[in-house]
This record gives structure tokens, sequence and C-alpha cells, in this order.
């Protein structure tokens, strides 16, 4: 199979709508793009139409209009090369329990045209890199979430695709299992895989994604890099916790330079806010500013806008997984 071409897009989605019955728009004129060799994660609430575009991107459903291109290849047009260019894990994937790992692998590298030892030896290939080498003569109906998540991964890698779709890979597992597919995930991705994640983990998308896609009633309605789209909706704010409640006036008059300033508000009459893009990087320059009018800190606490934050702001509301958000970082001033 021939490499993607690295300056085309690896999916390019145009206009793209796909109506149900009753007139539904699932798929609402949506325009996507995923570079060549991106992580490229993709956000929404239940019902925002997310999966429809998954399912019209790996050819399992028609566009009612638009247009979409994967690894170069049009879904309606060219549904056969797409489906020889993609990798494909989906929640909804139907195996049999009856079967072991291997049987399984050796079966998918027989589907795709793999003549019998090769597909053998990428059978074992794939259950060493997944971490099923043990467990690759048992039945399938016994292996645990976590292994069956595996097995997933690895039945969607069995052809080498160019670009691999995961929906929601992760969901139902523990932290162990998440962590070592993301491990995976990243691998692949550094041997040249374009990968399309969705998931209702904000934490996994941003651990992996190099750019976030959210979708809202069929439309994309925010992208971008985890970090620029954290500061399109607030500054870090640092919450600096004061020695006693008379030193609040010099402390806000030591760091009305250093960002937007936030004098205590009522009940904690020992804390001053401050707003600034410099984040954790401005704790330093706070804690001199402090000292020099002699003001005593006790600690001072970094809040960094989440992507919970952006998902709020965009969609009105919150998303699944939105508590695996990393607490704000204290750093002690003593």
């Amino acid at each position: 199979m021939s490499a993607l071409d690295p300056s085309a897009p690896a999916v390019e989605v145009r206009g793209l709508v796909r109506e149900f019955k009753g007139g539904i728009r699932a798929v609402d004129e949506l325009d996507l793009e995923v570079a060549a060799g991106e992580i490229y994660g993709f956000l929404g609430p239940n019902g925002a139409g997310k999966t429809t575009c998954v399912r019209i991107l790996t050819t399992l459903l028609r566009p009612t209009s638009g247009s979409a291109l994967v690894a170069g290849r049009d879904v309606v047009g060219e549904a056969d090369a797409v489906r020889r260019s993609i990798g494909v894990a989906l929640q909804e994937a139907a195996i049999d329990p009856l079967m072991t790992g291997r049987e399984l692998l050796r079966m998918q590298g027989a589907l795709h045209g793999l003549r019998t030892g090769a597909a053998r030896e990428r059978a074992t290939e794939l259950l060493r890199r997944v971490g099923l080498t043990e467990a690759a003569d048992r039945r399938v109906g016994g292996y645990s979430g976590g292994m069956r998540r595996r097995l997933d991964l690895a039945l969607a890698l069995v052809h080498r695709p160019q670009v691999l779709f995961l929906d929601e890979p992760t969901t139902g597992l523990d932290p162990t299992s998440r962590a070592a597919l993301w491990r995976e995930v990243r691998s692949l991705n550094e041997e040249g895989t374009t990968v399309f994640l969705t998931t209702q983990y904000l934490e996994e998308a941003e651990q992996l994604a190099d750019r976030v896609g959210i979708i809202a009633s069929g439309r994309l309605v925010a992208e971008g890099t985890p970090g620029v789209l954290k500061s399109r909706v607030g500054k870090p704010t640092l919450h600096v916790e004061l020695a006693d409640e008379e030193s609040a006036g010099r402390a806000c008059a030591a760091l009305a330079g250093l960002g937007e300033v936030e004098p205590p508000p009522p009940g904690a009459t020992r804390r001053v806010l401050l707003r600034t893009v410099a984040g954790k990087a401005a704790i330093p320059p706070v804690i001199r500013a402090l000292d020099e009018y002699g003001v005593e800190v006790e600690s001072v606490v970094v809040e960094e806008p989440t992507l919970d934050d952006v998902f709020l702001a965009v969609t009105g509301s919150h998303l699944e997984g939105a508590e695996t958000e990393p607490e704000p970082e204290a750093v002690d001033a003593a």
C-alpha cells in the first residue's frame, strides 16, 4: 500500500450532511480536516453527530450530501480503497467469543489478502505488540474488558493502515489498562499512523490529541490545540493565600503590574486572585513582588482553564469524563 502523501490531509470533509427520517440532520454542513501524521481528538455530547460522522468516514454510512476524503480517497466513490487504507476499532464491533485471539487475527489477515504464513506471522507480531501473547490461545469470551480493547486495536492494525479510527477506545477500562493503550496509540502515531480518536474523556484528549475538534448539533463549533482552545475561554488564575487579612490591600498593589487582580472575595478575606497568561511562570515574580511589599504568603494555587471549560462554553453542557481533569497545582510559598 502506498504511503499517505504527508502534504495532503489524511481526512478532508467538506459540507458533509447526513439526514435521517423526519428531516433530522445528524451531521449538518460539517467541514473538517485532519493532517497526515496527526492525532485528532473528536469530542461531542451524546447526539451531537460524532458517531454518525465516524461511520461515514469509515464507509459504514453514506452521506446525504457533501464530500469526505480519507487517505485521499472518496468514501462513496472509492469505498473499497478507503477500507484498505484505514483501521477501525468501533465499540460495537462484533467478535466471535468462541474464537481465540490468535484465530481472529489470522482470519483478519486472510480477509485482507495475506497468505497463510504472513497472516500467522502478523498475528504473532500484533499479539506481542498489544501484550496478549500469553492469552493468544484463549477464547475471547474469557477476555477482560482491557484485553478485549487491546485485541480490537490489534485487529484494526493487521493490514498496517494509514489512518486509524478509534471510537472511545478506553471506555470502561481501569487506569492501568487505559495508560497502556495510550502508550500504544502514541507509539503507532510516532511510526506515522494518523489517528482519529473519539472520546468521552477530556484527559484522554488532552494527553493524546495534537488538535481537538468539538461537534455540537452536527456542526464543528470549536477546533484547535488543547492549549489554544483553553486560552480562548480564560487565563490561568493564581490563588494567592495571604498570611493575614490586613495585608490584602498591599498584596493587590504589589500584583497590579503582573495581571488582572481581584481583591479577596467574601468569606475568603486572605485570598487574592491574579489572572495572567503566564500561568505557572508567574509564580516567581508574584512571590518577589509580594516580598518587596512585605506581604507574607502561605501558598499559591494555579488554576488552569480546562477542556471542560471549553466544552461548556461552546456546547452549554459538561462532557462525561470531565472529572478526570487534574486538580489545580498548589505551590508552597514558604
